[in-house]
């Protein structure tokens, strides 16, 4: 494995470095800023290319300045600047002579808007996948299967992450990953984690950021990345807007707005949307348990539906004081209610797996409902030195949840002749709430002409209770306390931090080293059985990136980086889930923060029909935490997490695009890991070595009569884990698209989980017992969505004429 590892970066670097070939007895260059904001755009690519056959010639990126000087022969070229959220703009022909060495393009203004300007025209639509030097950004309205879905249906859709049937998020493999809203946190992900991201409609999200070596500035939080989801807003003068329709089977009927006017100072942006669905799961569970000489078996069967009512409304204003001074406040109200309605049951095996000795009957039936809020102010100020900059924010988030379940139990015979005396009847009250506060500040200051200081400040105050309580139906009517299970849960977290980042540039090597201290003070206490667990901790955690530029759009970076994972509120409360009582997840109040050093050598290349990308991490984990299942004598199960000694993971990814002709575009992803993992302080038999792979490849067909077709296929390899395996994952989804309504509006069908394999399956085995679990949170999906624009256009126009401010 380490052999094949080696021989593959070796290979492939070696490759990338045969392109690097400098040449040209002449100069471009130029500068290239935001035309709204005027802050410069770096990472941006500039590829020059021969005016007559369009044949890459040359080509870079932009620093930190927003600056780019490139070398390139004599010649007639065109040059195509493309970056992150903007329009591809290509310039019209120029000349390198010996009378002529040196063309300044001056500075280029990007705008999403169709201002009339000179000699540039707006090229093709943005790449659903970019690449940049610090992060991947994948914009979501160019991906077909995201009409219709939800935040977690876009997450499972982009590459290297994957979500399992609870809504829980992993990146390359790793649970451990940072989910940000517009790059700060958000109750949208509070209780529920990923799970939450199932209640924002795709309509409302821009694109998605993936950071896998995140540096200073950001949280420690996270060893595996960061995941950040930008939401839509826009900043051009005047109204415009876009609006969707969703309808689809199973039952997913929804619709939304996002609105945007700017007046001159004042920009006024609002988003909404309104789903409902029902969502029908199935699952099962084979057990088999030891004891003394018997053999015990269960073979359980779940059966459900999900039932949701979700709305979304984000409002807010940009005030522009001037060209440096901009005041933001933003207000996010989300509410979600639910019914679901679970039916499971149990049949119990004894010394045969054909002896049948009773069966039982439960079902689940609950409401809830979860108000969330999220208040936002934030100011931010550049001065007259180029790259100076100061950022404040402060936020509020207010969530609440509140869950009544009642549960229904019912014992038969083997012939299934009803036990009427051993029925149950209970219930059970959640109620969670969460206050936090969030106070941030940034400052960048210039160095020379290519450094940069950056520092900053953040404290969060956190506070979170969990009223929980299970009752039962005794003899004479009444609901009772069941003994054990009822408490009262409080969770209070302050965390505080500061970073300092030291940035330069020499020549074609950039370097950056930063460091950030968090001090964390987390008190957990059951009031009802008084049990108190405080944590204070103070960690320093280090980051450093080099790159490397080389001509002809290449790119290297070597990264490192500390991070961390604490254990979260859903980590450390020791309530169960009731809904199965068979099988029981929990929290562990006792349980300790992880910590990894996290390494990566990453390369971007850019050529005339795509771009292709490269990575090799390696990930040093203490204390990985890890869920671990253990069975009693009675055969019920509980799962909750749990310290382990440790993980070394390490693997390489290789991303790329390519369209071989015009109307094919191809999208391919692939991540090769292999962990050791050891869990020998839980039991001496907890040492694992796993290899396992990740493909995803996409193909977008540009058919006649303005018809696109999205064919998408998943797969994930088995992988070990510390008991057993999750085994293989396969699934195809189908989208097409047309444009209606004289170009204003996009009919877009999709085919979700296309052959219904998106089943997700493992094996779980201890001391005494092995287990076999199988299940499907969704079902096959088809969605129906129009989209109307009000000035907008589907993607960056073709032929609209742009002109070029130098």
């Amino acid at each position: 494995m380490k052999s094949f590892l080696l021989f593959l970066s070796i290979t492939f670097f070696c490759q990338n470095l045969l392109f690097a070939q400098t040449g040209g007895k002449a100069q471009v260059k130029g500068k290239i800023i935001d035309a709204i904001t005027n802050e410069p755009l770096s990472f941006a690519s500039i590829r020059i290319s021969n005016s007559v056959d369009n044949k890459l010639i040359t080509g870079n990126i932009t620093n930190e300045k927003g600056e780019f000087s490139i070398p390139a022969p004599f010649g007639n070229f065109v040059a195509e600047i493309e970056y992150m959220g903007y329009k591809n703009l290509k310039i019209a022909a120029f000349s390198l002579s010996k009378d002529n060495s040196s063309y300044d393009f001056g500075t280029i203004k990007l705008e999403s808007s169709a201002n009339a300007l000179k000699e540039v025209v707006v090229q093709a639509e943005k790449s659903t996948m970019e690449m940049k030097l610090d992060k991947r950004v994948f914009n979501v309205g160019k991906d077909l299967a995201n009409a219709g879905g939800s935040a977690s249906d876009i997450l499972t859709n982009i590459p290297s992450v994957s979500v399992d049937p609870e809504g829980g998020i992993k990146l390359r493999g790793s649970d451990n990953v940072k989910i940000l809203i517009d790059g700060k946190p958000s109750g949208l992900v509070s209780f529920k984690g990923g799970a939450g991201l199932q209640s924002l409609q795709a309509s409302m999200i821009e694109r998605v950021e993936i950071i896998t070596n995140p540096s200073a500035r950001y949280e420690a939080e996270g060893m595996a990345g960061i995941i950040n989801i930008i939401l839509k807003k826009d900043q051009k003068q005047g109204f415009n807007g876009s609006f969707d329709i969703i309808t689809g089977q199973p039952v997913n009927y929804g619709g939304a707005a996002n609105i945007n006017y700017r007046h001159k100072k004042v920009n006024f942006f609002v988003n909404y949307s309104i789903a409902y669905n029902i969502r029908p799961g199935r699952g099962s569970i084979y057990q088999e348990r030891q004891s003394g000489d018997s053999t015990f078996f269960l073979k359980q069967n779940n059966n459900g539906t999900l039932t949701g009512f979700n709305t979304n409304i984000r409002g807010g204003l940009d005030y522009f004081f001037n060209d440096k001074n901009t005041l933001t406040a933003s207000y996010l109200y989300r509410r979600s209610k639910a019914r679901r309605i679970t039916n499971l049951r149990y049949e119990d095996y004894l010394f045969t797996s054909n002896n049948l000795t009773g069966i039982s009957k439960r079902q689940q039936d609950e409401k809830e409902t979860e108000p969330n809020s999220e208040y936002v102010l934030s100011y931010k100020k550049t001065y007259a030195k180029k790259g100076q900059e100061f950022n404040a924010e402060v936020r509020f988030l207010d969530n609440w949840e509140s869950s009544d379940q009642l549960f229904t139990q019912e014992y038969f015979t083997p012939s299934e002749t009803p036990i009427t005396t051993k029925s149950l009847l209970q219930n059970s009250l959640n109620d969670e709430f969460e206050k936090q506060y969030l106070l941030q500040i940034d400052y960048v200051h210039p160095i020379g002409k290519e450094g940069k200081f950056e520092t900053g400040a953040r404290s969060s105050f956190r506070d979170m209770v969990n009223d929980y309580v299970v009752n039962q139906k005794n003899e004479s009517g009444q609901f009772v306390v069941v003994p054990g299970l009822k408490n009262y849960f409080i969770y209070n977290e302050d965390i505080h931090a500061a970073y300092a980042i030291l940035g330069n540039k020499t020549k074609k090597i950039s370097y950056q080293a930063g460091l950030r201290a968090e001090w964390t003070n987390v008190k957990t206490t059951l009031r009802e059985t008084n049990e108190v667990n405080p944590r204070k901790y103070a960690n320093l955690f280090p980051s450093v990136h080099f790159s490397y530029e080389l001509p002809k759009e290449n790119a290297l970076q070597l990264s490192f980086s500390r991070r961390v994972r604490r254990p979260f509120y859903n980590d450390l409360s020791p309530f169960s889930t009731f809904s199965d009582n068979r099988n029981f997840n929990s929290g562990n109040p006792n349980l300790n923060p992880e910590f990894s050093n996290v390494y990566e050598l990453g390369h971007i290349k850019y050529f005339n029909k795509g771009s292709i990308g490269s990575s090799i991490y390696y990930r040093d984990t203490d204390n990985k935490i890890e869920r671990i299942r253990q069975v009693n004598a009675l055969g019920f199960a509980t799962t909750r997490p749990e310290n382990l000694l440790s993980e070394q993971a390490y693997g390489v990814e290789f991303m790329s695009q390519y369209s071989p002709v015009k109307w094919w575009k191809l999208d391919f992803n692939f991540n090769l890991f292999h962990a050791n993992i050891d869990g020998s302080n839980i039991d001496k038999t907890y040492i694992r070595e796993t290899n396992s792979w990740f493909v995803r490849q996409t193909s977008k067909f540009s058919l006649p009569k303005g018809l696109d077709v999205q064919l998408r296929a998943n797969y994930e390899a088995k992988q070990k884990t510390v008991q057993g395996s999750r085994l293989p994952l396969y699934y195809f989804d189908l989208s097409a698209s047309k444009d209606i309504l004289k170009g204003n509006g996009t009919l877009n069908f999709s085919v979700l989980d296309i052959f219904n394999t998106r089943r997700f399956r493992s094996i779980t085995e201890g001391a005494n017992f092995h287990n076999e679990s199988n299940f499907q949170a969704r079902k096959r999906q088809f969605n129906l969505t129009l989209n109307y624009r009000i000035k907008q256009s589907k993607g960056a126009g073709k032929g609209k004429k742009l002109e070029l401010e130098s």
